[in-house]
């Protein structure tokens, strides 16, 4: 089965950092790219950022461009979301998600709350 567990979240002050991680299990996470969505409460999920399978390529929602940094080490077979310079706004379920015989699967997510 296809599994992914995040972790990492918490709560951080406006202006803090924090590091995410998906650990993948279940499907070749080498050729698959990532993706991170994250949903506030009471609005639709949104995508924040994703990666390509060799993590060349990079695309981020613009409310994260600048703040944020997805990686990921195929050798752990982990995705990463570095975000810095937390804003109240960022606060969130954040989810891991990838696509396997074009079906998505997702992480059971992991709040982060920017709160002061």
């Amino acid at each position: 089965q296809v599994q992914l567990v995040e972790s990492g979240g918490g709560l951080v002050q406006p202006g803090g950092s924090l590091r995410l991680s998906c650990a993948a299990s279940g499907f070749t996470f080498s050729t698959s790219a990532m993706f991170w969505y994250r949903q506030a409460q009471g609005q639709e999920r949104e995508l924040v950022a994703s990666i390509s399978s060799r993590g060349r390529n990079t695309n981020y929602a613009d409310s994260a461009k600048g703040r944020f940094t997805i990686s990921r080490d195929n050798g752990k077979n982990t995705i990463y979301l570095e975000m810095n310079n937390l804003k109240l706004e960022d606060t969130a379920v954040y989810y891991c998600n990838v696509y396997v015989y074009n079906s998505p699967y997702w992480g059971r997510g992991v709040q982060v709350t920017v709160s002061s």
